[in-house]
């Protein structure tokens, strides 16, 4: 419908510790291997050994059927992350989809770094237009351990992380997604994004852009988590919200707008 379209209406954060009993699994050392070997990296032989890192599947599953407890059907799951999984079998965005009411479509975006939560929002409400879809989840995960010497300097969580965003066709303004090249200052776009908010928007800035706070110790995840944290508030109080991350190895500049 033209004047409807997505709303995020829940969301919900959570940190954990410990590891996945998938990490030990024969099968990750196979699947690695066969992933970096093109490429020359080195393996993370200690890490395989020890058994680190946790299953996104395992991550999720209780945070989803804890928002979706009253079983409302979902249409679609987006399983989005920077940090691979451990999980070296099935993807996890089917298996967590067995934990949603309906028999929602299922899929996965990652290798976008921070902008692949922006992407995964931007891809749902593009699916809303279709009229296929009235009720989206967004499972935006993090695992700490990266089996593998990477060619460049990476960022890790400091521990794992899972936000769950219940989004909902709603009336009214809801939602915009844009993505850009970040050539040119990415202050100058926020504060145009911010000056079309009004002088009351809320901001939730992600590492790497000025008045960025506390989402550094959880890179991919840290930004969605102030947002579960503070969206009630925000929406008793009627005030817009920008969220907005930047993605310097892809030079792209992600904002959401919630109006």
């Amino acid at each position: 419908m033209a004047d409807h379209g997505l709303r995020i209406t829940r969301a919900i954060a959570r940190r954990f510790d410990g590891r996945s009993e998938t990490s030990l699994d024969p099968d990750l050392r196979v699947f690695v291997s066969d992933l970096v070997r093109p490429y020359g990296l080195p393996l993370r032989e200690d890490l395989l050994r020890e058994g680190v890192g946790h299953s996104y599947e395992e991550l999720a599953e209780g945070l989803l059927r804890e928002m979706l407890a009253d079983g409302e059907p979902v249409d679609l799951l987006i399983l989005a992350f920077d940090t691979p999984d451990v999980r070296p079998g099935a993807p996890s965005s089917l298996a967590l989809s067995r934990a949603c009411p309906g028999t929602p479509l299922a899929f996965a975006v990652c290798d976008q770094g921070s902008a692949a939560a922006f992407t995964a929002l931007r891809l749902a409400a593009d699916y809303h237009r279709t009229g296929a879809c009235r009720r989206a989840v967004m499972v935006l995960a993090e695992q700490t351990a990266l089996h593998y010497e990477p060619a460049g300097q990476v960022t890790l969580p400091e521990r794992h992380g899972v936000v769950v965003l219940v989004c909902e066709e709603a009336p009214g303004p809801t939602m915009t997604i844009h993505q850009i090249p970040a050539a040119e200052p990415p202050d100058v776009a926020l504060r145009m994004q911010t000056e079309g908010l009004g002088s009351d928007a809320a901001r939730v800035l992600g590492p790497g852009l000025d008045g960025a706070e506390g989402s550094a110790a959880q890179p991919f995840t840290g930004v969605w988590a102030e947002l579960a944290e503070r969206l009630p508030g925000w929406q008793a109080q009627g005030r817009p919200v920008l969220v907005a991350g930047l993605d310097r190895r892809l030079g792209v500049l992600s904002m959401l707008t919630l109006a």
